[in-house]
């Protein structure tokens, strides 16, 4: 339903998307995964049409968005990170106007209108405005004003940003629904509990470009059974790392330094909690101290630290 063909999105001297390539099917949600920056919606904007891509092919359920914007539009709806709403206009007139620009007339358009209206739980609030409602009530309303002409494919661009924990699941909840009725979807998120929930497959993307690809579990075997130890405290570079191998060529650990700097030290190896005492022996022989442990277990967000050396927040 949805290609993308060596993305490349150019300012000046900054590439915002670097030769990115992916699919997207009917009936499932794919995952463009990375921090705030990385050019998750530079990509969703070219995608839409709102950027015209500097090179690079996308065709949206058959139509080349670049030679056949109309066509490739009509088959989108889109729900953008910043809210798409008048917030003097009732809801129930804000999808009307959205309705009608996607062609929807008479009693088509008031059919739908109603029902989206039940499926984002504002029934209720219909001929309220949306200046008026909290800030999950808007998102799920940003979001009917996207499904209201039943779009075959969806891009959804950090819709949960700045929502509350159950505002965020009823999301989640539209999200699924859509997905059920063979909705292809785009979402973007930077939150790792987001992309394991919802998605099928996932791209990891840093600096515009696409890092890792694949189902969860695809890139969770990534890691296989290693578990990501970060610690904080003083740590002298040659002599940490130096101290860190030999501690795997003694015990036959696959150990790996994915980060080191003066105050912090992250490794990944296998069963790290049995093998704490013997890390922190190692440490103290090569005249370091730890003062801080965090230890977390193979998911995404492990996987994008040994995969760029930092936080996925950072």
């Amino acid at each position: 339903m949805l290609s993308v063909e060596n993305l490349v999105k150019q300012y000046g001297e900054l590439v915002a998307v670097d030769d990115v390539s992916f699919e997207a099917a009917e009936g499932a949600v794919f995952g463009l995964l990375g921090p705030n920056g990385a050019g998750k919606s530079t990509a969703i904007n070219c995608i839409s049409g709102l950027l015209q891509p500097t090179s690079g092919r996308v065709t949206v359920a058959g139509y080349n968005v670049q030679k056949e914007p109309r066509q490739a539009k009509r088959s989108l709806g889109v729900v953008p990170q910043e809210l798409a709403l008048y917030e003097d206009l009732p809801a129930v007139d804000n999808l009307r106007y959205w309705g009608r620009a996607y062609g929807l007339r008479g009693s088509e358009l008031e059919t739908r209108v109603t029902e989206v209206l039940g499926t984002i739980g504002l029934g209720d609030r219909a001929k309220d405005l949306p200046k008026t409602f909290s800030g999950g009530m808007k998102r799920r309303l940003n979001f009917g004003c996207g499904i209201v002409h039943r779009p075959p494919v969806m891009l959804l661009d950090e819709p949960t940003v700045g929502v509350d924990p159950q505002s965020r699941e009823r999301l989640f909840e539209l999200v699924e629904a859509e997905r059920a009725k063979g909705t292809c979807i785009v979402y973007t998120t930077h939150y790792m509990q987001e992309a394991e929930r919802l998605c099928d497959s996932v791209a990891i993307i840093d600096h515009g470009k696409m890092i890792a690809r694949g189902s969860v579990a695809e890139l969770r075997a990534q890691l296989g059974a290693r578990d990501v130890l970060q610690l904080n405290g003083r740590f002298p570079a040659g002599p940490s790392k130096e101290a860190v191998g030999a501690l795997a060529a003694q015990n036959g650990l696959d150990i790996e330094i994915i980060s080191q700097e003066e105050s912090s030290l992250t490794l990944t190896l296998s069963s790290a909690s049995q093998h704490l005492p013997a890390v922190f022996q190692a440490i103290s022989n090569a005249g370091g101290k730890v003062s801080e442990t965090s230890l977390r277990s193979p998911n995404l967000e492990t996987l994008f630290l040994l995969l760029t050396g930092k936080e996925l927040r950072e």
